[in-house]
Order: structure tokens, then C-alpha cells, then sequence
């Protein structure tokens, strides 16, 4: 193998940093040791002509203008903003911010991120034993609130205390005492009152633990202390969060209840209530209360009888309910709280489960021995006549000492979560209620904090001196230029400046059209008529000509017709036929739940790329609808739809001018009540340098909620071979090699799904995977890598300074596509920006949060932000700007498709819509089938 591109020969890594390049203190810190630079020269072909630097726009807002000033004056070396002391050696440190994004015209927004103001305090942290330990958190604040009162000007020095529910106590000046014990009698109310539950008495131990410092808080926030005082932030987020704990539902940081906005239905016995997310954060320009507003679903308050009614769309309840129907009630109602109706008295329990036979078989012995029946029960105790005697019994207490209450007389209590995924009807009843634009948003968000008065609470202002404003941040921002699209020169228009995020395909040409000499088609739906294939496939297929594409106007073997249960057989009849086939049409069956099925056959088992249609979509014979599909053909028969001018014109700082990879890696988990299904995780990588355009896509599944890729690099050993070196980072290192002739010199890895708490864990592992999988290609093989964590799962929203000023504004009343913020609202010290990447359709656009934690390429803020930016104009389905970067949407998608391999019922898929959830009915498979090599090569998960 010769040296070009090869990951043999005599290699580089025993040489250190170019001169020009000054590594980045803290970049060796991840991988524990020294890391070696990449030494090439530059390519030469990264340099520009005189003539094509007079062809660049005069403006400085033009992206032409941008990408050429940022390619020759981008500074290789970072500059920190301030000289900061080392970090704790406990800790993995995370780049500092080079510097301040100018690209782009400056605009002001607003966040709803408020400035939280907070006198010198001395802080104390006292941990709280509570026993008998309970684990509802309403019942340990009952037991404290208690507490305070009882014994609040005896014992505590009159100090109102703050409390976690859980464990922690904290004060503001110390208590007069190191440690001492309490007891407190709560009455129960909603318990009968013959119970002996009514007054329940605990003992509560109160320890003093730590002092969190004030001083460390202020130190951090000068830029004089790198270790964030987490500490002292958890205190102050617990004096915030104290009384919303006590007056709302708390489900994890934000808060629910009928007064806080709109309620309604969502469907099958769910609704919907209003409230608020809430979050003390650390930002640029101090403390920063994050609030947001939010919407969960809720079981409704109505009786059992009614829920099943609405929950199984049944009327009739003097029918036995099947046994599917009740092994679903069974689960639905599983553990939630019930208060029982027409007793002289208030009193309540929780559902163990319902009875396997209907309340009018069920007998059981009185305390004098005698038996009777549940039904006889109720009418000689409580005078009571059972409504529906048919349908079986509400189950409380132990499987050992059963209670069993008739289903009418149980009304569900308010204000408990339905965690179970929402169905399709839910989900766009949720949306349509929910649904705000910018302008309705932030009122809302301001309303929330001004009813909130924290300002006007004793425990915030007067005992911890704690305030908070109540008007969003006015924050600088730029406005990034959209990047030139280069299209084929075939086409009338051969170049597209987008604007406000979208643009169309009419009169241009896919830059690199496939070439598709063996297809065919075939149907599953039983309702479109006959012809309806053969007009819809030649429509399409003209479609495709037209846009660029080679296809043989002749099928491979002539359309299928088939019904939907002989789904396989047919699939493998065609594969038996229509060998080397590069494309199959499927148009879907009319019933949802065949997608998943179709795409694990074709991609694991038979080795055939297929694009599937929905059977109400072909029936319309729309071109928009076409056109769309064109697009996405195209990418799975290995073409390319557009290309960034920059790139074919090598200007991109830190791509352009040595081979690079672009990776997009995510992990996703299954939904709720799945307990042992694993989470798949996916890694795209960009095989068409200097273009990057084409991205190949690998998954794996791991164990159950696993967040770390495992799969990234893996040493196994072989009976046969020995030690076999193997892993999805090194798969995509070889495959690049073949498909550029050379081997990457940096990495640009986008890492979705990350949350802050899991920061150091990831890159520790994943920079050490992917570290070992360059080293097991060639010793010393140390390419450069710069590790991105993208993040969509967060609640800053930007608003425009002024709603309805068409300059400020797209369409939707959002800012603009290209919208970038990182100052203010960012993290003190550390690289990390916002990026409203794409054009609003409906609602209130979210950015995506970019936060740097590895970089050895020395990245600047401009040159990282016009990349990520550019790159969200070549997503491969649309001509629009995406809200992510697409390598890291790539992966998710990977993700979702391998997900369809292991569960048979699923939502059906189909060229229609995005599709981003799943459900499971199948059984657990650890093992994912391998994806057939012909199929991952091209980007089938599109």
C-alpha cells in the first residue's frame, strides 16, 4: 500500500504540532496523554486565483465574502477570553472560547432567559432523614412544612429553610444546633376516618452537611475560577423551586396545574394541562433564570367506567371486556390513584391491577368466616347496587390481601402524569393546542414569571435576598448570509442563493444525478386503482429524468400487485427475479404496520435499497410530492442533490484544505415502559471529501438506555483470527480511504443527545474510541478532532426585538434562518453557541444548542458557526435549511431505521412525513441484523 491515503507505510504520528498550529491546552486532557498532530502540508488547491478573488461579492455580508475572508484569515491558534487558573484535576476540561463570532449583521433578540440578583448570603446545606422513609416527595414536603411550623421559632432560630423533597435542607445563616431529631404527626385527610392512617407519625433527623460558598459562585462568574460552583447553584435553584414545588405538580423542572393556563382533551381518557419549565443557569452575563412554557398530559379526572369508555371506544358495558381489552385497561391504570364516590367520607387507593373475572363472579370470606360476594358486599355494607356487574373489579392492596371496588364508584384523581407515549391523534391534538407563535409565546413566558412573584416571596427575597427581573434579555446576535448552492450545469439555473432558509428545484439539475438501470415496483394497497403503479411510477421516473437522473424507462421484471399479508414472499420473490435490482418502489398497504417489516427484509436480509410510498400520496399524482421523492431517490442510488459552492470551491477553513470527515453520531432509547429493549446507537460520516455531502450510516444496539456509544471501537477475540479489531469509527476510517483514496486528517465529530450532567463521561469515552480506532489503522495515526455535542432538548427560545418588522422576522413571525447568539446567555467561559438554523413553519422556532468539548483544529468562533450553518442547506430530503446539523440529523435518522428492525408494529412509515417515534410489541432482540454492504453504502436511511 503506498503512503497517499494509506494507513500503512512509515506514518506521521511521532511528530509534533506544525509551527503554525499551537495545540490547545486543554485538548490532551480527554485522552490522558500527549496528542500528536497531524503534519501534511496544505493543499494546494486550496488556494485561490487572483480571478476568483475579484469574482467575490463586494459585501461583507455575502457568505462568498465571508467564507473566503474566514479561509485565508482564520486563526489556527485559539485565544481564550481571559487567563484562568487550571482545572481541578478531577475534572475533564472543555475548551475555552476563542473568541466572539463578527460574521453576519448584528441584530438584537430577546431571551427568555432573566437576570437573577443575589445578595451575599451565608449559605448552609443540612441533610434531612425522614422515617419511615416515603418515596412521594408531596409527603415529605407535607412532613417538613410541618416541621417548620411546629417547631420553626423553638428550634430552627425562626429561619424559613428551603427543601428538596428528597434529602436536603438548606438555610440562609446557620441553625442552632449540629444535629437533632424531631417528631412530626401529619394527618391524612383523604384516608377513612376509622383508619388508623388518618394521623401518621414520623421522625425526622436534621444534620448539618456542608456550606456552599457564595464567594466560589462570584469568583466563577469573574472568570477567576474554573470549577462552576454546582453546589451553590443547586441551593439557589431550590429556593427558587420551593413554593411552585408545594403549590403545582413537579415533573422533573418544570410545573403543571389547571390555573397556570389552558386544560384540555387529548383523547382516550388523556388530557392536557399548562405550565412552566424552570432552570437556574450559569451564563455571561451572571445567573439566569431559564423559563419556558410547557404542556403534559394527564389522566382526566373522571370515573374508571368512563375512562375505559373513552380509553377503548366501547359504549356497551353490560358486555364481559375481552381479554386484550383488559390486559390493556390492566396496564393503563396500573398504580394510579383513585378516590372512591359515594361514601360519607373522603377516602382513596391506589389500583394493584383489575380482577381476571367480572366483579359479579367474585366472592371472598368475612372476618366471622362466612362467604359472600363482592356485588352483596356493597349492597348490605354501603347500600350500594353494582352498575355493571359484567365488567371485572378495581384491585387494591397486595395480590394476598386483595380489596376489590366496583369500577364506577373509582374516579381517577387529578393531576397525575400519563408517562405512556402519545398515539398519533394525541400527539396533533397536543400540537394544534399548544401550538404558539413568537409573539403569543413570550407574553406567555412574561406572564408566567410576573405571577410567579419570587420578587414578593419571603423565603427568595427576604431570607436567601435573592431577585429575579422580569423582562427577557436583550442579547446580540448576527444574522449568518445562507451559503451558495451549486447545482449541475446542465440546469438554467446553475447556482441558488437561498433565501429565508428554502428554495426550489425549478430549472436546476441535482449536481451528481444516479444512474438506475434495474427497478421496479411494487404495491401492498388494495384500495388505489389498477393502473395507478404504471401512471405513478412513470410520473416519477420522469420526475427523476428531468431533475438529472439516468433511469431505465423499463422495470426489471413487471409490477407486483399483492396483498399485504403475503408481504415477504413477495419481497423475496422479486429479489429471487430481478437480480443486482438497484431500486424497488413500494407502495405501502392502507393499513399502518407493514413500513418496518418491509425496510428490515429489504436492508438486512436481501440487500435492496427501496423507497416506500404511502398509497394515498401516489393516488394524488402531485409533482410537489414527486419532486420530493426525486430528491431522496437520487441520495439512495449514490448521487448527490446540491453541493456548497465553497466546497467545490475549496474555501471551507479547516475542510477544505486536507482531507476531513464529517461525523453525525446520536443514540436512541426506547419509550417508556419498555424496560429492556436496548437503545440503538447510529454514526454517519461524510465519504465524499471535499464535498461533503454523502453521508454512509452504521448502527448498533447496546444495553437499555446506555447513553455512551459502546460500539465506537472494539477489540474481540476470534477462535480463528485472534484479536480482531473492529468498532463503527474504524469502519468509517476505511471506507473513507476507499472512497477518497486518502485518509482523514481531521475529524469534525457532531455528538446528538447529549445532556450537560453526561458532558465529561461521553468525551472521555467516545475521544478514547475513537483515539484507539485511528491507532488500530496505523501506529501513530493521531488525526486532529473537534467533538460537538448538539442539542435540541433544551428550553432557551430567541424572540425578535420587534414582532411583525418584516426585516427582523421570516414568515412565521420567527427570527431568521442563519441567527446565531454567543454572548450573554452562553456559558461563561466555555465554546458554545445558539444557531437558529432554519426558516419557522408553525410555532416558535427552537435553535440548536452547539457546545465544543474537544478541539484539537483550533476552530474559531466564525469559522465553526458558518460551517455548522452552511452545512444545514445540503440536507439530502428537502430544499430547505434544517434545524440541526445534518450529520447529527442523519444519525438520528439511522437510529429510528434501525429501530424498525427489532419491532414489528410500528407507525407506518413512507414517504408522507418525519416520523421520529416508535413503538414496541415485539420481543426483546439484543442482536441487530447487519445491514447488507450494497445498502450502507448509499444513504438508505433517508
Amino acid at each position: 500500500m503506498s503512503n497517499r491515503g494509506g494507513y500503512g507505510g512509515a506514518g506521521r504520528g511521532g511528530r509534533g504540532p506544525r509551527s503554525d498550529q499551537k495545540q490547545n491546552p486543554s485538548s490532551s486532557a480527554v485522552v490522558g496523554r500527549k496528542v500528536q498532530a497531524v503534519d501534511v502540508a496544505s493543499s494546494s488547491s486550496s488556494s485561490m486565483s487572483v480571478q476568483e478573488k475579484t469574482n467575490v461579492s463586494e459585501s461583507k455580508d455575502s457568505a462568498s465574502a465571508l467564507s473566503l475572508d474566514l479561509a485565508e484569515k482564520v486563526q489556527i491558534t485559539p485565544t481564550t477570553t481571559t487567563n484562568l487558573p487550571p482545572a481541578s484535576s478531577k475534572a475533564v476540561t472543555h475548551p475555552l472560547r476563542p473568541g466572539f463570532g463578527q460574521a453576519g449583521k448584528k441584530i438584537t433578540v430577546r431571551a427568555n432567559h432573566f437576570l437573577v440578583q443575589v445578595a451575599n448570603r451565608d449559605l448552609y446545606h443540612y441533610d434531612v432523614a425522614i422515617s419511615p422513609e416515603v418515596i412521594s416527595k408531596k409527603v415529605n414536603r407535607d412532613v417538613m412544612t410541618t416541621l417548620v411550623r411546629n417547631y420553626g421559632e423553638s428550634h430552627l432560630a425562626q429561619k424559613i429553610p428551603a427543601y428538596d423533597g428528597r434529602k436536603s435542607l438548606y438555610t440562609a445563616g446557620p441553625l442552632p444546633f449540629e444535629s437533632k431529631e424531631f417528631v412530626v404527626d401529619l394527618k391524612d385527610k383523604k384516608v377513612d376516618g376509622s383508619s388508623s392512617r388518618k394521623e401518621r407519625q414520623f421522625k425526622v433527623v436534621i444534620k448539618m452537611a456542608s456550606r456552599p460558598d457564595l464567594y466560589q459562585l462570584q469568583e466563577f462568574l469573574r472568570r477567576k475560577q474554573r470549577d462552576a460552583p454546582y453546589e451553590t447553584i443547586q441551593v439557589l435553584d431550590v429556593v427558587l423551586r420551593d413554593l411552585p414545588s408545594q403549590e403545582y405538580v413537579a415533573v422533573g423542572r418544570s410545573f403543571f396545574d389547571p390555573s397556570l393556563g389552558k386544560r384540555g382533551e387529548l383523547g382516550d381518557g388523556i388530557e392536557y394541562w399548562s405550565g412552566y419549565f424552570q432552570s437556574l443557569r450559569l451564563t455571561q452575563m451572571g445567573l439566569s433564570l431559564n423559563v419556558d412554557v410547557s404542556a403534559r398530559s394527564f389522566y382526566e379526572p373522571v370515573f374508571v367506567t368512563e375512562f375505559i369508555g373513552k380509553y377503548l371506544y366501547i359504549r356497551d358495558f353490560n358486555r364481559p371486556l375481552t381479554d386484550s381489552d383488559r390486559v390493556k385497561v390492566k396496564k393503563v391504570l396500573r398504580n394510579l390513584k383513585v378516590e372512591l364516590a359515594h361514601f360519607n367520607f373522603a377516602r382513596s387507593s391506589k389500583i394493584s391491577g383489575i380482577s381476571s373475572c367480572p366483579i359479579s363472579q367474585l366472592s371472598f370470606t368475612l372476618e366471622d368466616n362466612t362467604q359472600t360476594t363482592v356485588i352483596q358486599y356493597f349492597a348490605e355494607r354501603y347500600n350500594y347496587r353494582v352498575k355493571y356487574p359484567s365488567l371485572p373489579a378495581i384491585q387494591s392492596g397486595s395480590d394476598s390481601k386483595p380489596a376489590y371496588l366496583p369500577m364506577e364508584l373509582c374516579r381517577i384523581a387529578e393531576g397525575q402524569r400519563y408517562t405512556k407515549r402519545l398515539n398519533e391523534k394525541q400527539v396533533t391534538a397536543m400540537l394544534k393546542a399548544t401550538c404558539q407563535r413568537p409573539v403569543e409565546r413570550e407574553n406567555a413566558i412574561k406572564g408566567m414569571v410576573k405571577d410567579n412573584k419570587f420578587n414578593k416571596s419571603k423565603l427568595v427575597s427576604e431570607e436567601f435576598g435573592m431577585s429575579v427581573t422580569e423582562q427577557l434579555s436583550s442579547v446580540e446576535a448576527r444574522v449568518l448570509p445562507p451559503p451558495m448552492l451549486k447545482y449541475h450545469e446542465s440546469g438554467k439555473e446553475k447556482m441558488v442563493n437561498p433565501r429565508l432558509g428554502q428554495w426550489n428545484m425549478i430549472d436546476k439539475k441535482m449536481i451528481n444525478g444516479a444512474r438506475v438501470a434495474s427497478w421496479t415496483c411494487v404495491s401492498f394497497s388494495t384500495r388505489i386503482d389498477r393502473n395507478l403503479p404504471q401512471d405513478f411510477c412513470r410520473q416519477l421516473i420522469g420526475m427523476c429524468v428531468s431533475k438529472g437522473m439516468e433511469f431505465n424507462p423499463q422495470p426489471a421484471i413487471p409490477f407486483i400487485s399483492c396483498p399485504p399479508q403475503r408481504i415477504e414472499d413477495a419481497l423475496r420473490d422479486i429479489h429471487k427475479r430481478a437480480t443486482g435490482l438497484q431500486l424497488l418502489i413500494v407502495i405501502l398497504p392502507d393499513q399502518s404496520g407493514s413500513y418496518g417489516k418491509i425496510k428490515r427484509i429489504c436492508e438486512t436480509e436481501l440487500g435492496i435499497v427501496s423507497q416506500c410510498c404511502q398509497p394515498n400520496q401516489a393516488r394524488k399524482l402531485n409533482k410537489q410530492y414527486m419532486e420530493n421523492v426525486a430528491l431522496k431517490i437520487n441520495v439512495k442510488a449514490g448521487g448527490r442533490n446540491t453541493v456548497l459552492d465553497d466546497a467545490i470551491r475549496r474555501r471551507i477553513p479547516l475542510i477544505s484544505d486536507r482531507p476531513t470527515i464529517i461525523m453525525g453520531a446520536d443514540v436512541t432509547h426506547p419509550q417508556p415502559g419498555e424496560d429492556s429493549s436496548p437503545s440503538i446507537a447510529a454514526v454517519v460520516a461524510s465519504m465524499d471529501w471535499p464535498e461533503i455531502t454523502k453521508y454512509r450510516g452504521l448502527v448498533s444496539a447496546q444495553a437499555h438506555r446506555e447513553e455512551i456509544i459502546q460500539d465506537l471501537y472494539k477489540l474481540v477475540q476470534d477462535p480463528q483470527r485472534g484479536l480482531v479489531h473492529s468498532g463503527l469509527i474504524r469502519e468509517h476510517l476505511i471506507a473513507f480511504r476507499k472512497a477518497t483514496g486518502q485518509k482523514p486528517h481531521r475529524i469534525i465529530f457532531y455528538r446528538d443527545g447529549v445532556s450537560e450532567g453526561q458532558f465529561n463521561q461521553v468525551l472521555l469515552h467516545e475521544m478514547t474510541a475513537i483515539r484507539r480506532a485511528c491507532n488500530s489503522l496505523e501506529e501513530g495515526y493521531v488525526p486532529r478532532v473537534t467533538f460537538v455535542v448538539v442539542q435540541k432538548r433544551h428550553h432557551t427560545r430567541l424572540f425578535p426585538a420587534q414582532h411583525g418588522n418584516r426585516d427582523m422576522t421570516d414568515k412565521s413571525g420567527n427570527i431568521l434562518p442563519g441567527t446565531v447568539v454567543d454572548s450573554k446567555i452562553c456559558h461563561p467561559t466555555e465554546f458554545d453557541f445558539y444557531l437558529n438554523s432554519h426558516a419557522g413553519i408553525q410555532g416558535t422556532s427552537r435553535p440548536a444548542h452547539y457546545h465544543v468539548l474537544h478541539d484539537e483544529n483550533g476552530f474559531s468562533a466564525d469559522a465553526l458557526q458558518m460551517l455548522t450553518n452552511n452545512l444545514c442547506y445540503t440536507f439530502a430530503r428537502c430544499t430547505r435549511s434544517v434545524s440541526i446539523v445534518p450529520p447529527a440529523y442523519y444519525a438520528h435518522l439511522a437510529a429510528f431505521r434501525a429501530r424498525y428492525y427489532m419491532e414489528s408494529e410500528m407507525s407506518d412509515g413512507g414517504s408522507s412525513k418525519s416520523r421520529n417515534t416508535t413503538t414496541s410489541t415485539a420481543p426483546v432482540v439484543l442482536h441487530l441484523p447487519a445491514i447488507k454492504d450494497n445498502v450502507k453504502d448509499v444513504m438508505f436511511y433517508c
